[in-house]
């Protein structure tokens, strides 16, 4: 693949070589790039849809603003990619940005391809609030879930949950202000909450809950016999300096660098466009130890 880019970057320097032909060719990479992505996923749950959350570190609207930017570049990938996107959940941030969005992802290999996308995102620039124009750090989680079908067993007992309803925040006209339709749950043994307010109904709130609450209970019986899943998600709970997986830098460079595998870009406007691909085909590939 890296020869091929190599080549597309050798016709695109020869002014006798037509836009078409470069066109061609970069689709094709692009079409071998996924082939080589599906062919290696090959985990017992790579195959199935993914529920997808983003949720801003500390840092109001710094990492709110962020946060929303993960969320426009994951929408972009899942459009390239002819996948179909349900928002589950959003809640808007105070002035911009959002403070929570949870979404599934339906296609073939979503979770095998996202998997890798959970963890610490860490943005650097020269913040559009700072009235100083000072440079900010700010940083996102993302965490990626399986969806759970009626092919896997996971028992929810009623009596482990806490139920609360409340108003629903945010956009969405003179409906969030007259009923208490947003539902909140928790499941008492492990800690776990999922919440929903997008629908109009309570009940259909719920069940969007639970159905997030399956998905995280099944992700943390997997991660509970797995030592390395264990080590990640203790990584996932801390949003600060040095856990990040992935940092974005539009100043004093720009830079994108995935911190496990090593790849990076100077193009970030095209990585927060949705194209991710190749950081995800870095990563499956170091997993699979063929680099």
């Amino acid at each position: 693949m890296e020869l091929l880019d190599l080549h597309i970057e050798i016709v695109q320097s020869d002014s006798k070589v037509s836009e078409e032909s470069i066109i061609h060719l970069s689709v094709l990479s692009d079409s071998l790039e996924k082939f080589e992505i599906n062919s290696i996923l090959n985990g017992s749950d790579d195959h199935r849809h993914a529920i997808l959350n983003v949720h801003p570190g500390a840092g109001g609207k710094e990492s709110e603003d962020w946060a929303f930017m993960l969320f426009r570049m994951y929408k972009r990938w899942i459009d390239d990619n002819n996948f179909k996107m349900t928002i589950l959940n959003y809640h808007d941030g105070d002035e911009n940005g959002l403070k929570d969005v949870s979404i599934e992802i339906s296609g073939d290999n979503v979770y095998g391809n996202l998997k890798c996308e959970r963890g610490v995102h860490r943005l650097v620039r020269i913040s559009p609030f700072d009235s100083n124009s000072r440079r900010h750090t700010s940083f996102a989680s993302v965490f990626v879930y399986p969806v759970i079908e009626d092919d896997v067993n996971i028992e929810i007992n009623e009596k482990d949950l806490r139920i609360d309803t409340y108003r629903a925040s945010g956009a969405g006209g003179q409906h969030v202000n007259k009923t208490d339709s947003a539902v909140r749950i928790t499941h008492l043994p492990t800690g776990i909450v999922c919440q929903c307010q997008n629908q109009r109904s309570q009940l259909k709130n719920k069940n969007i809950a639970l159905k997030i609450l399956k998905s995280k209970l099944y992700e943390k019986k997997i991660n509970d016999s797995n030592e390395e899943k264990n080590k990640l998600n203790n990584l996932k709970k801390d949003i600060s300096w040095g856990s990040q997986i992935r940092s974005y830098v539009f100043h004093p460079y720009q830079l994108v660098k995935d911190h496990r595998s090593k790849y990076e870009t100077s193009n970030i406007q095209n990585v927060l466009d949705g194209n991710i691909n190749k950081f995800i085909r870095k990563y499956l590939l170091l997993k699979s130890e063929i680099i």
